[in-house]
């Protein structure tokens, strides 16, 4: 039985595990790159690995939502890997392992890597909820940004049509638009609260 198995939202927490099942430090993140291109075709969506490891996954708007423009939602998928001095995990082979008393989750002797796996796995719950509705979604993950943003540098956003992106990070919400001809993403920084009133 899965460790996190009845923690709320559980799709979001079912993908959480799933993410730290593997090894996904910085420079490290081969493994969870290729299983949110998995995750991706599991859910038949279409989807693009750039390589170094960035992915991205479109999913369509929902009924009444198919013009909408376009969100992009992002996370990075490597973690900062730190153990006890007892600890004899290789945080370079092995995943986590994962503990939870039903109100908090932690990683038994080592960093939880939740800064950013736990909006990875946000976004691979929203693209799976065939019932939520939503405009057209450009899922995109990002690699090794704990060392330097090399990732997002390092993304072809030539096929993004999104004029809004949405970062998920854990002290961080900004709204981002690829810029028009280099494809660089320019950052602002956006109240979350004035940002999810309805327009």
């Amino acid at each position: 039985m899965p460790v996190l198995s009845g923690l709320k939202p559980e799709s979001v927490f079912s993908y959480f595990e799933k993410l730290c099942a593997v090894p996904h430090g910085s420079g490290n993140t081969q493994i969870i790159s290729d299983l949110c291109v998995s995750f991706a075709r599991e859910l038949g969506l279409k989807c693009r690995q750039e390589d170094c490891g960035n992915v991205v996954i479109w999913k369509d708007g929902s009924t009444g939502y198919e013009n909408a423009a376009p969100i992009i939602l992002q996370g990075h998928i490597d973690m900062v890997c730190a153990k006890t001095d007892d600890c004899t995990k290789d945080m370079t082979r092995e995943g986590l392992d994962l503990r939870t008393d039903g109100q908090w989750v932690w990683a038994d002797k080592t960093s939880l890597g939740g800064d950013n796996c736990i909006a990875v796995a946000m976004i691979l719950a929203v693209l799976a909820d065939d019932d939520l509705p939503h405009p057209p979604i450009e899922a995109v993950f990002t690699v090794d940004e704990e060392v330097g943003m090399d990732g997002a540098a390092a993304l072809d956003c030539s096929d993004l049509k999104g004029r809004r992106l949405l970062v998920l990070e854990l002290e961080l919400l900004q709204e981002l638009h690829p810029s028009g001809d280099a494809g660089h993403l320019l950052h602002s920084p956006v109240n979350p609260m004035s940002a999810a009133k309805p327009s």
